[in-house]
């Protein structure tokens, strides 16, 4: 996926969604719990796939900030004080086009793994 650049950037009143568009008209609702549980950071996503963690009991999870990173991402400070993610703007593009493969991947691994959200 070819880098993308955001027009906008807000998260919502109650704190449980990103909105991001992008300047070639694509726009996503991002839920904070999808955010969290498939942040980028190397405590979630290992430095491999095999160290890669399921994170699980995040559904109730609110963004509490947004900061900027340079000018090519951000960093997400979710309320549980998880903050070490830097969200690119491409893997943010990434999420929300691939966000209900995503979310149902996610959903199957909990379920395997007796896990609740």
């Amino acid at each position: 996926m070819s880098e993308q650049w955001p027009t906008e950037l807000r998260v919502s009143s109650d704190k449980r969604c990103l909105t991001v568009s992008f300047e070639n008209g694509d726009h996503f609702e991002l839920p904070a719990e999808m955010l969290r549980v498939l942040s980028p950071s190397a405590e979630v996503q290992g430095h491999s796939p095999e160290q890669r963690k399921l994170i699980s009991g995040k559904r109730n999870v609110e963004i509490m900030k947004v900061e900027p990173v340079g000018n090519y991402a951000i960093r997400i400070v979710f309320d549980d004080m998880h903050d070490t993610g830097i969200f690119s703007w491409t893997y943010l593009a990434e999420l929300g086009a691939e966000q209900q493969e995503k979310w149902a991947n996610y959903l199957s691994e909990l379920e395997a793994a007796g896990a609740s959200r």
